[in-house]
């Protein structure tokens, strides 16, 4: 029990900060949306974790770690006035749009996070452990399981009301082309992919920055403005 309390302090910090954010943002910025769907999903992994859903908590910690610190490093690029990813960059730049729903700032940060730094977060939970992407893969599906049943709430709670059909329609359709299953399933070709790739780091580079600008232009797509 001592050695797993060493690291439930990082997730707790995690916590934290995504708290702090959510106190911080304007409630309609596209950023506080996301944050605080992200903060509901490291919250359940936390409880799953003091649960025992986890086989292997240390792995679901390490992962849940370094999964969120891409995000809020992303987070404090744009704070410093920097270029983030470009998977980040359609959110930060619609963040404010008054054509943008909700809805869509909660998916597209889902799509952003899980499309490109999810990958790059197994990787770097491999790096950690000193193991492969075979022995994280339960701790990565039940996360993704978590997200799943997360991402139904979303659409459930951020969806316009059924008589508001001029907004309804187009953003149905809009939202109907990207499921976060499948996202997860490319995310996890990904991370074996680059994995596979470590010892290659050009190519590797290369991989890393074709899925970031990927990612980002399914962004783009997800915050079509639109009408009122």
């Amino acid at each position: 029990m001592p050695q797993l309390e060493q690291f439930v302090t990082p997730v707790d910090a995690v916590v934290s900060r995504m708290r702090a954010l959510d106190e911080a943002l304007p409630q309609r910025d596209g950023i506080a949306v996301f944050n605080r769907v992200y903060l509901a999903v490291t919250e359940a992994v936390d409880r799953g974790i003091d649960t025992g859903r986890f086989t292997d908590a240390r792995a679901a910690i390490t992962l849940d770690v370094r999964f969120a610190e891409r995000y809020l490093k992303a987070v404090e690029t744009v704070t410093d006035e920097r270029r983030p990813p470009a998977c980040w960059r359609p959110l930060f730049q619609y963040r404010r749009h008054p054509g943008v729903r909700p809805l869509q700032f909660a998916l597209a940060g889902i799509n952003a996070h899980i499309g490109h730094d999810l990958a790059l977060a197994v990787v770097d939970t491999c790096r950690t452990l000193g193991c492969e992407p075979v022995d994280v893969e339960d701790e990565f599906d039940r996360v993704g399981d978590l997200l799943v049943s997360l991402e139904e709430r979303i659409r459930e709670d951020l969806m316009p009301a059924p008589d508001l059909l001029q907004i309804a329609d187009p953003l149905t359709h809009l939202l109907g082309a990207w499921s976060l299953e499948r996202a997860r399933d490319a995310t996890w070709t990904a991370a074996r992919a680059l994995w596979a790739l470590r010892g290659l780091p050009d190519v590797a580079g290369e991989f890393t920055e074709r899925l970031d600008t990927a990612v980002g232009f399914a962004g783009r797509m997800l915050l079509t403005p639109l009408p009122d």
